[in-house]
């Protein structure tokens, strides 16, 4: 066994006994199980807190993306691996470009499955990082339930030098905020069910967090409807099944009329929405949408007007 030289003490409210479940292992199945679930549904408010924050990075962050520029995700463990997820999951749900969400996980992609020694703790190689992969003017968001670690306050300093702006995600309210940092999202979930086990409250807090964060910066950049995944493109027999079922229930009108403004629209679903909207051709429909940056609302009102 190998013992690294290093010892830290984190003092995070995630470390500390719960005494809430302190004879959670004296408990029955059952009563382990509403145990966790009663410190669980603390989470969403203790996320609530810190939506004035979050609002601020959304806003960063769709500014940062209209100008052509990337988020970047930074982290480590479990942090790392719920950033990871949220970056792959936004290509299918919202037909992104695959670089405009970039997930940066300690100890590379072998850290997903394994646990890389030492990895967390190297603030030159969060550095490196993203001194090779930042440009001014993106949005970095680092995420770390102590709100200390290395890799990633280095990858945050590296990130500001090299222009981007950034911001941090973390589950301890009492870390020291890293300096020169855009904006600060400290939510506090309290002690785990666990102690230390910041897979649960802390990383439950996070994925919540991230969630909200990309689903409400793809709202602001118009790549819904409504409530409605609109951004896609029928590639295959289940795509083409979920677009035309959208499309029905965005415009109230038959399977028929949905399937043919699709088939005209060459399966663009944003085309063959403002087609059916509007009343104006696909053609117009499509030069609606790219005056609009591809926001539906504002390419109704352009298509109308032409159309009147």
């Amino acid at each position: 066994m190998t013992v690294s030289p290093q010892v830290v003490h984190v003092d995070s409210p995630t470390e500390r006994r719960n005494p809430r479940t302190v004879n959670i292992d004296q408990l029955s199945t059952a009563g382990i199980l509403a145990a966790i679930n009663a410190e669980d549904q603390q989470v969403p408010e203790a996320v609530q807190a810190v939506l004035p924050e979050l609002t601020v990075a959304v806003d960063i962050a769709t500014e940062a993306l209209r100008a052509g520029n990337r988020v970047h995700y930074v982290g480590a463990g479990t942090s790392g691996r719920l950033a990871t997820l949220d970056a792959a999951e936004l290509v299918p749900t919202f037909n992104v470009p695959p670089d405009w969400f970039v997930a940066h996980h300690a100890g590379g992609e072998r850290a997903l499955r394994h646990a890389v020694e030492n990895a967390e703790d190297d603030a030159a190689s969060g550095a490196a990082e993203m001194a090779r992969s930042t440009a001014a003017g993106d949005f970095v968001l680092g995420l770390t339930a102590s709100g200390r670690t290395p890799f990633v306050l280095g990858a945050l300093q590296a990130a500001k030098q090299c222009g981007a702006r950034t911001g941090l995600v973390s589950a301890n309210p009492e870390a020291p905020r890293p300096a020169d940092l855009d904006v600060l999202i400290a939510v506090d979930t309290g002690p785990e069910a666990i102690a230390g086990s910041t897979r649960m409250k802390a990383g439950t807090a996070q994925k919540i967090i991230l969630t909200a964060f990309s689903t409400a910066t793809m709202v602001k950049l118009g790549r819904t409807y409504s409530n409605l995944m609109v951004s896609m493109r029928a590639t295959n027999a289940k795509l083409r099944g979920r677009t035309l079922r959208i499309l029905c229930e965005a415009t109230g009108m038959s399977t028929e009329a949905c399937t043919n403004a699709l088939t005209e629209a060459d399966g663009d679903l944003k085309v063959a929405l403002v087609h059916l909207l509007s009343g104006v051709d696909t053609a117009l429909a499509a030069e609606a949408l790219a005056a609009s940056d591809g926001h539906v609302r504002e390419a109704l009102n352009t298509a109308r007007a032409r159309a009147s």
